[in-house]
């Protein structure tokens, strides 16, 4: 009996996962093509300039791509950070301590596009998948390091003869600008192909890295080199949209560490700030003992 009910407890956890992972996808879907739906930007080959540019969307959607209506908070941080008579960079900090205080992660796991790819290239068949990498702690504290000094540091303090700073993580790092705005725009406009030089052949190879690395290992980027992603996670902790583990139902079986992509041990620490939000631990959990929830006072 008791072999039965086990077994029909993962039969179930494993319906609810199917689901909860369509429904997950459809947001993502949904939100990428509203975030990028400027279509007459693909057909013609230029960044759509409208007012809803000024506007920062969550996640990492580049300013750049053809179909963009928003612009990346990390971008728009970097290029006026180190000039203080304007007010932008007060209103991306605000920005991004809205989305941060109120959903943590979850931008990254429901409203990021280049989330999305992740999640989609991971799905791609592969003799051996990686859950984890040699020295997995100290690689993923690097995202801090690419935070500090390549988002915030340099174009902070290297400036040029205007007072206005470099983005260094977008021009030399970045696999989102390349993918969304390098490739579309030199493809769709001969002027850009005419322009193309090593700096655009160097960020297409950290591209192809990132995309065979995606294949391979679950988020590689949101683990490691992701600025965003670093500043979300340090709100998980206190975010509005959190995980509960009922302690009464749960038993550490570890099957909601196994259940997540990210190796995160869920029963332990909740609020990872590697947690994305996605809720496969959730919907795997046989003891229905993780939720997630809104704080209420």
């Amino acid at each position: 009996m008791k072999k039965e009910n086990t077994a029909k407890a993962a039969g179930t956890a494993g319906n609810k996962s199917g689901r909860s992972s369509k429904c997950r996808l459809l947001i993502q879907l949904a939100f990428a093509a509203l975030s990028n739906g400027y279509l007459k930007g693909f057909v013609k080959g230029h960044i759509f300039t409208g007012a809803t540019k000024y506007i920062c969307l969550p996640g990492m959607n580049c300013y750049s791509c053809p179909g963009a209506l928003g612009s990346c908070p990390i971008g728009a941080l970097q290029a006026t950070l180190g000039a203080r008579e304007y007010k932008i960079s007060l209103y991306v900090l605000g920005i991004l301590a809205l989305f941060g205080s109120l959903m943590g992660r979850f931008v990254c796991g429901f409203l990021c596009p280049f989330g999305l790819l992740q999640d989609l290239l991971f799905k791609i068949p592969f003799v051996k998948k990686i859950r984890r990498l040699p020295g997995e702690r100290a690689l993923r504290a690097l995202r801090f390091v690419f935070l500090a000094v390549f988002v915030i540091l340099l174009p902070l303090f290297v400036i040029d003869f205007t007072g206005l700073g470099e983005p260094w993580f977008c021009k030399w790092i970045c696999p989102v600008g390349t993918l969304e705005g390098g490739i579309p725009l030199v493809l769709l406009n001969k002027a850009m192909r005419g322009a193309a030089g090593f700096l655009f052949r160097w960020k297409v190879a950290i591209l192809a890295v990132t995309i065979l690395l995606s294949i391979i290992i679950y988020r590689p980027f949101c683990r490691y080199i992701c600025p965003l992603g670093a500043v979300y996670g340090l709100f998980n902790k206190v975010s509005f949209y959190r995980i509960k583990i009922d302690s009464d139902k749960c038993i550490s079986c570890g099957v909601c560490q196994k259940a997540c992509k990210l190796d995160i041990p869920v029963w332990k620490n909740p609020d990872s700030m590697d947690c994305i939000r996605c809720g496969d631990c959730k919907a795997a959990c046989p003891h229905e003992a993780i939720s997630l929830i809104t704080l209420k006072k």
